[in-house]
């Protein structure tokens, strides 16, 4: 059976790092950088990242990205940067602005660096972008060929950004370890190909960061201090996450996110928002240890992610809507699939209200 790790070629995480981007041009013998920045935070740290270049040798465009992520504006962006002769593409900003220069690396066939801003979501270190219609609707998952050559985290943005991104990325991080468990039981029982032992081990050491240092994090970012226990949970959030779940896969706890979508009243949670209750969903699924459903549970309250439905905008006593989340979520191209047993929609829908229950009662315990 085969086994396989997919990373970036290297991952690189301290103060200050945004001013540093033209040393990493450099390393990948690039002497022009295309750089594609998230519009607000261009205005807030564009002297930062320009000042680095101006102290080496690597030249830069800078090109400010506050649009949707559509195929037409990709296209539009890899023409301007073969017209500028760039050799290295840069990505700068949360997820949208990401998924763009992932996209225009691929499509220009250059060197990618990618620098989050944000720790909200596991998805820098990945080789996907999503795609979407020019009217912001899900068009398509863009596979790429490799991951990012170098994803670079300068954590005094990462920790100066809203304190609930970072949550929500805990939410997001919080689902690695389990929907990996899940994917290799299920590879086991069908004697198909589990995840390699480091990738099983990083996502394990994901979970057990969030545990011991998630609380801390988020106190710390609230009172602006850039802790190691920060430190720590940006690198869980970030790059423990992203390797765990592209190289250990997903399961149910993704599925459930993936069918709220479909719900006008989760639109203003966070993906990691609802990535944490349908880990809690997929644990009660699996009929875990009731101390392992209350170590989660426990967390989720400790770091303020929902744990019910109300806290999702959703009404547990209006299961015509959660029918809906039980039916997607079990469909054909959903990760649910990767579970190491059946799961019915009736199965979902039941785990939802039992998780609903067990959030209510713990935050009033």
């Amino acid at each position: 059976m085969n086994r396989s790790i997919m990373s970036p070629a290297k991952y690189i995480q301290g103060r200050g790092e945004i001013r540093r981007l033209h040393r990493y041009c450099t390393d990948l013998g690039a002497g022009k950088a295309y750089i594609i920045a998230d519009s607000f935070v261009l205005s807030h740290y564009e002297k930062e990242i320009t000042g680095g270049f101006q102290e080496g040798t690597a030249s830069f465009i800078l090109q400010s990205f506050a649009g949707e992520c559509s195929l037409k504006e990709v296209e539009k962006i890899a023409q301007a940067a073969e017209k500028a002769e760039a050799d290295v593409i840069i990505g700068i900003g949360g997820g949208k602005t990401l998924d763009v220069a992932k996209a225009v690396g691929f499509y220009s066939r250059l060197p990618l660096i990618v620098a989050p801003t944000v720790a909200s979501t596991d998805a820098p270190c990945s080789a996907l972008s999503v795609l979407y219609t020019e009217d912001g609707r899900l068009e398509k998952y863009l596979y790429l060929r490799s991951n990012p050559d170098r994803v670079v985290v300068d954590t005094e943005l990462v920790a100066g950004a809203p304190v609930r991104l970072l949550v929500a990325g805990m939410g997001d991080a919080l689902s690695t370890f389990y929907e990996a468990r899940a994917c290799r039981r299920s590879a086991e029982s069908r004697g198909q190909d589990k995840s390699a032992i480091g990738a099983y081990a990083l996502a394990q050491a994901c979970r057990d960061t969030l545990l011991a240092d998630g609380a801390q994090a988020k106190q710390d970012v609230e009172n602006g201090i850039l802790s190691e226990a920060v430190e720590n949970i940006i690198e869980a959030n970030i790059y423990l996450s992203g390797i765990g779940f592209e190289s250990g896969g997903l399961a149910a706890a993704h599925a459930i996110h993936n069918a709220m979508t479909q719900l006008e009243e989760t639109r203003p949670v966070l993906h990691g928002e609802k990535v944490a209750f349908g880990t809690i969903v997929q644990l009660v699924l699996e009929n875990a240890d009731t101390s392992e459903i209350a170590e989660a549970l426990a967390f989720c309250q400790s770091v303020s992610l929902p744990t019910t439905l109300q806290q999702l905008n959703l009404d547990a006593t209006d299961q015509s809507k959660l029918r809906i989340v039980a039916e997607a979520s079990c469909a054909l191209q959903e990760p649910m699939s990767n579970m190491p047993f059946e799961v019915k929609p009736e199965d979902v829908l039941a785990a939802m209200l039992e998780a609903d229950r067990l959030g209510a009662k713990s935050s009033f315990s």
